[in-house]
């Protein structure tokens, strides 16, 4: 990898949450973070095309890194060009800082240094502790689905919304309140719906739709009943927390 090289690659992780060079080789560029606990190794191709040659250590699930790029069967990633080596670090970055405890390690960090301030047992504390939680939820969401609605695709941050299936306060621990698949990043209007019961989603991502919405409504609340109304993608982990909504908090 010749000086150029190097600095393009530097340049990219530094631009997309991978501000660290750990190590940097006549090879491989070494880059890692002080926001989430992810590595990358990047080494330059032999290539006319640019390529370069990624592949992450403690990183994303694959599953999830899957979704918007094409595993090797080596476990690495080939991308043509800085453009696309900044796609798939961005996408890798976002993934890394909701999964899989990164919010609840961050909460608990937080938490611990409130309680050491003497704030603990007390009204102010529990309030505080909520807003914190509900604050990194919302991050945590919006890392994983990339901005947008989980339905829509809408990318308007003022118009988006981190809904719980299982609520923030029948939840058994922090780690489920935290949990990124215990919930979607929602536009407004179907955070609405999702958190009164009056919609939900099978075990295939399709939208439920209760009985006490009347076509009148639907149209009214901007949805089309006659479209296939789902989430983008849907995770096995969701699963347990879709079907705990549909039983506890769904109006069938």
């Amino acid at each position: 990898m010749n000086p150029l090289d190097r600095a393009s690659v530097e340049r990219a992780g530094y631009a997309t949450g991978w501000e660290n060079v750990r190590e940097s080789t006549s090879e491989n560029v070494f880059l890692f973070s002080a926001r989430h606990k992810a590595e990358v190794v990047i080494r330059k191709l032999d290539d006319p095309k640019g390529a370069f040659l990624v592949c992450f250590h403690s990183g994303p699930s694959p599953v999830e890194l899957n979704r918007s790029f094409a595993q090797r069967a080596d476990g690495a990633y080939e991308v043509s060009g800085e453009l696309e080596l900044r796609n798939i670090l961005w996408r890798a970055a976002q993934l890394s800082m909701s999964l899989p405890t990164q919010a609840a390690d961050v909460y608990a960090t937080k938490v611990a240094d409130i309680e050491i301030a003497g704030f603990s047992g007390t009204e102010a504390l529990r309030i505080v502790k909520q807003r914190i939680g509900q604050d990194l939820y919302r991050e945590a969401l919006m890392n994983y689905w990339g901005g947008a609605c989980a339905v829509t695709g809408l990318a308007i941050s003022e118009l988006l919304r981190a809904s719980h299936a299982k609520p923030w306060a029948k939840c058994d621990s922090d780690a489920e309140r935290l949990d990124v698949f215990n919930g979607f990043l929602l536009a407004a209007n179907l955070d609405a719906l999702f958190d009164s019961g009056l919609i939900s989603f099978d075990d295939q991502g399709s939208i439920m739709y209760s009985k006490k919405l009347q076509k009148r409504d639907l149209i009214l609340f901007g949805m089309d009943q006659s479209k296939e109304n789902k989430l983008r993608w849907l995770s096995s982990k969701h699963l347990m927390y879709l079907a705990w909504h549909r039983e506890r908090v769904f109006q069938k």
